[in-house]
């Protein structure tokens, strides 16, 4: 197995700064672009040391934060990489993460905001979650990312119509958004039985979260349930999540601990190749606990 960290970092000196459309549109649009350029370069410096953080204590995926460039996507502040004025650096900056990451076989992931909803019945809805997606997509090109991982979404009181919604919008999505797209159950809405047959019929990877999928059973077990997901992946290494209940499985199951209970990881798990993102509060403090708890 190889081990993936979330996002961020609690003991490494590795941060991701942020903005809001509220800062950047109250300042003239020359300073606007400068401020957001400046984060922009923060981030990736910072995203070239988080990579090289995971490569020395062992871990072998990263999920990269999504906000990485902030604001890009909004309709009033928005902007282009090319818009900004140390665009050059920071497009070397991001050619240093994939070369590290590729040297170092390091799977680089994006799960975007649960915002991102495929199969809602608004259309506004939709052409924003598009517009996500392909922004998610450019970051992913520019690191090597191969997977941008999403949730089915709501509902809306007839899943199948939803499920079916969703399927439409991902055959109109780009290239390099549909290649690198994936879907995970969730511990609400779509199980792994529900998202199978859409996996199997769109050539779609699903990542089996197992947390989720003991939250929200579907009479499938565990070690099934990781099978049917595998084979969706055609080949290529499989993703799946696991966390632990911060209040253990007889209370309130679905709020994350700060470490990973090895017991939690499934037994069939073991001795297989797949990437296995850590979801834990403690985040590389976890990772690193777990490998050391599983002797890996």
């Amino acid at each position: 197995m190889r081990f993936g960290l979330c996002c961020l970092f609690v003991a490494e000196k590795i941060s991701f700064r942020a903005t809001t459309a509220k800062v950047l549109g109250a300042m003239d649009r020359k300073a606007a672009l400068a401020k957001v350029s400046g984060i922009c370069l923060h981030n990736a410096d910072n995203l070239l040391l988080a990579v090289r953080a995971a490569q020395r204590l062992g871990i072998g995926a990263f999920r990269i934060t999504s906000p990485l460039f902030p604001r890009m996507t909004h309709p009033e502040v928005g902007y282009a990489l090319e818009d900004l004025p140390q665009a050059e650096t920071i497009a070397a900056r991001m050619d240093a993460v994939r070369t590290f990451a590729q040297e170092h076989d390091i799977r680089l992931s994006f799960h975007p905001d649960q915002f991102v909803v495929l199969s809602s019945p608004h259309a506004h809805v939709v052409e924003n979650s598009v517009r996500e997606l392909e922004y998610h997509a450019l970051l992913a090109e520019m690191v090597g990312a191969d997977v941008i991982n999403i949730h089915g979404g709501g509902v809306y009181g007839d899943r199948p119509a939803a499920l079916a919604r969703f399927a439409e919008t991902f055959k109109r999505l780009p290239e390099n958004v549909a290649a690198r797209l994936s879907v995970e159950n969730d511990d609400v809405s779509y199980t792994v039985a529900d998202l199978l047959p859409l996996c199997t019929k769109l050539g779609l990877p699903l990542v089996y979260d197992a947390h989720h999928h003991r939250c929200n059973p579907d009479g499938l077990g565990v070690c099934a349930a990781t099978e049917l997901a595998a084979t969706t992946w055609h080949g290529r290494e499989p993703y799946c999540h696991i966390s632990s209940p911060r209040e253990g499985w007889n209370a309130n199951p679905k709020p994350h601990a700060d470490y990973i209970d090895p017991t939690d990881i499934p037994q069939c798990w073991h001795g297989r190749a797949m990437t296995v993102d850590v979801e834990a509060k403690a985040k590389e403090l976890a990772v690193v606990r777990l490998m050391h708890d599983l002797n890996v």
